[in-house]
């Protein structure tokens, strides 16, 4: 029996790379997608299949496309689907941050509509591409066989007000609604749709501030007093992708070690 095959995207780094691995550990073929970095893609394919299961006829491919763009959306599900046949899941990871973090009161509009496309439009549209494939009259049979299911990767920032990086916020919550609505229109189908929440990880984006966390780590910031990792998010995501949340659709599932608890 072929592998079931996720489509990734923003797979070459942190926690694209982090979902790949644990996906292929399961046994899935995954499609990687990247927008400029080849070679940390052609590494990802190489982690992918050194932690793939014996006897695992999983494939591992890499698929340069910037989700921003229709034309690359339409060529990266094209080139994916001609070379695996089926797409049985899809995870909207891609994602970028502020190229500076300013305060909201001077942020550029050229800031917020490059977070905007690429954190919120381009995943909303290529949902909507695989969508019609999957909804297709041609494609209804295997459709209910298959089960297909959408994984959104988002951020507490889709709740936690960050004043320095507020497009981002904005772009992020906009992602979260975006969840909520595919998981209505598509629940005829049967396809659910499910949205992770990862707080605080261990990845590039966080480099650069690593010294601000590691200090409201060590105070609190969460009742889970450490930096997540690519691979607690990858774990979440295969879980959904296994079948593991059949009775559920539009949920959220907090991968940020309780950051989400109020506390008195």
């Amino acid at each position: 029996m072929p592998a079931q095959v996720a489509l990734i995207t923003g797979a070459s780094r942190g926690i694209g790379r982090g979902i790949a691995i644990e996906l292929a550990r399961a046994g899935f073929s995954i499609a990687i997608n990247y927008a400029s970095r080849k070679d940390a893609a052609l590494e990802c394919k190489r982690r992918c299949e050194s932690v793939t299961p014996p006897r695992s006829k999983a494939e591992f491919l890499t698929f340069q496309a910037d989700i921003s763009k229709r034309p690359d959306r339409t060529r990266l599900l094209e080139s994916a689907l001609k070379r695996f046949g089926w797409i049985d899941l899809l995870v909207n990871n891609a994602g970028v941050a502020p190229l500076v973090r300013e305060d909201m009161l001077s942020a550029s509009e050229q800031s917020f509509d490059r977070l905007m496309s690429i954190n919120a439009r381009g995943p909303f549209f290529l949902t909507q591409a695989l969508a019609n494939v999957w909804t297709s009259a041609g494609n209804q049979e295997r459709t209910e066989g298959s089960k297909p299911k959408i994984v959104n990767i988002s951020s507490v920032s889709a709740f936690a007000p960050g004043v320095t990086r507020g497009e981002y916020c904005m772009s992020k919550a906009a992602f979260s609604m975006m969840t909520q609505l595919y998981a209505v229109r598509l629940a005829e189908f049967g396809i659910n749709v499910y949205e992770i929440r990862p707080g605080v990880i261990d990845t590039d984006m966080t480099a650069a501030v690593r010294d601000k966390y590691e200090s409201m780590i060590s105070k609190g910031l969460s009742p889970i007093r450490r930096w997540g990792t690519p691979t607690d998010v990858g774990r979440a995501v295969t879980a959904i992708a296994l079948g593991q949340f059949p009775f559920s659709t539009g949920e959220v599932i907090n991968v940020d070690g309780g950051f989400h608890i109020r506390k008195l």
